[in-house]
């Protein structure tokens, strides 16, 4: 097998504008399951901005949440759920998720991923924050890897999925439908960035799987590429957002000036790791009964409240209290990362900062995963399928992407026969741009974006650091449209760009709400409100358009 860079279709079959049944955005865990559940009777073309094995699904330590042992119920399983979603989960939403976490999780291990086994062939299952039950399977630690290196081989085999790595979504197109009136999603512009041209890709489905957004924080456990892409053109393309106030931030992220983005599993928590101050004292029950093992959002706060409070740069995780042949044993990638950076996890604690790690807003989709855009859809991080409220509990991400993937696919399995071909989109113009030596404010906005959101939008939040931020983003956006109007395109404006819009889209939502509620943590209301609803945002330039999706509220 290989995740390098060599594909079967660098470039298009068909010239600058190829046809395809299905348009897959993303190749992380929901891209790559739903391009396999339709392989089998369509042409797929999978997209990727970077390499296949370069999105976060791949950099995902601890594991896939499920009811996979007896002692365990569909029904604690949710209760677990809508707890951590601090009453925002939609309960169907829930409901559908973990009633086909079985189904999902066979699924991969039919398709080979290797999850990790008792001395009994049993599959081990850890526990993490949040969970009453231990039913996360993983793959030692390093869950993500596993399950991704194993559907890019599955892809790589499979005769009708192209792979285009190193292609940039741009924007979507969209087209009348002459049968229906109303539009549709015909493809999307795509940046070529070995031919630094820009080429028009069709089909009659196209699908968002391109991940969150966490890049538009200064500090995430995401990798380079997390940067609401799909969010973003969904948005530019009449789609409404959902909840995009709630960034979890993963509470354990390693404190390292050579460390770019590691992050340090839940799991560790799970067996046992204690957070201590730079003292070495506990602290983690002064707020909440389930100490360590409380949910990500008052673990993360816990942490920014001690490290203010102290003036610290980091608190500690320890679990060298632990048998040393245990810890190497069940975390093998945390400790050998560690030890590369001097840090022998079996005999000294681990410097750990909270660090933006999930978001759990999104495109709003139903079960199906379909957008307000006819022929569009949104799986995985992209969306706001209602399962994860105000805060995502430990290990749901990877089961949402599968559960929802499987049912996107089987609804463009059924319906895709009666969709017509589109027309040939117009080729992409860019006879006026011209090349820009200014690169270094392209820099400079990347870096002034993200010191913003971190500063004023983080863990703990005010209306006047909003307000602020808000007025900072709408002036990057000046900029950068008229950069993007101007200049050649270049992978760093197209992810500028996209981040400008996400991060607005978080801005306005935080400010929206007048409360305090999981992830969004107000000093100015930290109190609930008495209803508990979504925030929904919709493009001004498609206000009154038909909407279709049926999505119940809360409560």
């Amino acid at each position: 097998m290989s995740t390098g860079d060599s594909t079967r279709a660098d470039t298009p079959k068909n010239g600058s504008n190829t046809h395809y049944d299905v348009l897959v955005i993303g190749s992380g865990a929901a891209g790559l399951t739903l391009a396999l559940h339709l392989a089998a009777r369509h042409r797929v073309a999978l997209l990727s901005k970077q390499r296949l094995r370069d999105g976060s699904t791949w950099f995902a330590q601890g594991g896939i949440a499920g009811v996979l042992d007896e002692t365990d119920s569909v029904a604690a399983h949710i209760a677990d759920t809508l707890d951590a979603g601090a009453g925002l989960c939609h309960p169907d939403a829930v409901r559908f998720t973990v009633e086909n976490s079985h189904t999902a999780v066979h699924w991969l291990i039919n398709q080979g991923v290797d999850f990790t086994r008792e001395e009994d062939g049993d599959y081990h299952l850890t526990k993490e924050g949040g969970h009453s039950h231990r039913r996360i399977i993983h793959s030692a630690d390093a869950t993500g890897r596993a399950v991704h290196s194993t559907l890019i081989e599955r892809v790589r085999q499979s005769a009708n999925i192209d792979c285009f790595e190193h292609h940039i979504a741009l924007d979507l197109i969209r087209q009348p439908d002459a049968a229906t009136g109303r539009f549709r999603c015909a493809g999307s512009y795509v940046y070529n960035k070995k031919t630094e041209e820009v080429e028009v890709f069709q089909g009659r489905a196209v699908v968002l799987a391109t991940g969150g957004a966490s890049k538009a924080y200064l500090y995430t456990s995401n990798p380079d590429g997390a940067s609401g892409d799909g969010i973003a053109m969904a948005w530019r393309a009449g789609c409404r957002v959902a909840n995009m106030e709630f960034n979890q931030f993963h509470p354990t992220c390693l404190y390292h000036p050579k460390a770019k983005s590691m992050l340090i599993t839940e799991a560790l928590r799970g067996e046992g790791a204690q957070l201590k101050l730079p003292s070495g004292e506990r602290f983690m029950q002064r707020f909440d009964k389930r100490g360590e093992l409380a949910p990500r959002d008052i673990v993360a706060r816990a942490i920014d409240h001690e490290m203010k409070r102290l003036g610290a740069d980091c608190v500690y995780l320890d679990i060298s209290h632990k048998d040393p042949a245990f810890v190497r044993e069940h975390f093998p990638t945390v400790y050998r990362k560690c030890l590369e950076y001097g840090i022998d996890i079996t005999k000294e604690p681990i410097p750990v900062v909270p660090a933006a790690h999930y978001t759990c807003g999104g495109v709003m989709v139903d079960q199906h995963g379909r957008t307000d855009l006819d022929q569009l859809y949104a799986i995985g991080e992209t969306t706001f399928t209602g399962l994860h409220g105000a805060n995502r509990l430990a290990s749901n991400s990877l089961l949402e992407c599968v559960v929802y993937a499987r049912s996107a696919a089987l609804h463009i399995e059924e319906t895709l026969a009666a969709v017509s071909p589109p027309r040939p989109a117009l080729a992409w113009d860019a006879s006026r741009v011209t090349d820009s030596d200014e690169d270094v404010v392209i820099s400079h906005n990347w870096d002034e974006l993200r010191r913003f959101m971190w500063d004023f939008v983080g863990i703990v939040r005010t209306r006047k650091r909003l307000l602020r931020a808000e007025h900072r983003v709408k002036l990057l956006q000046q900029e950068i449209r008229e950069f993007y109007a101007n200049y050649k395109i270049t992978s760093d404006l197209i992810e500028l760009r996209n981040l400008a819009v996400v991060a607005e889209l978080i801005i306005r939502s935080a400010l929206d709400r007048r409360e305090s509620r999981g992830l969004h943590y107000s000093l100015d209301y930290p109190g609930l409100r008495e209803l508990a609803m979504d925030t929904i945002l919709v493009p001004e330039n498609f206000a009154n358009q038909r909407q279709f999706i049926d999505l119940s509220p809360a409560h």
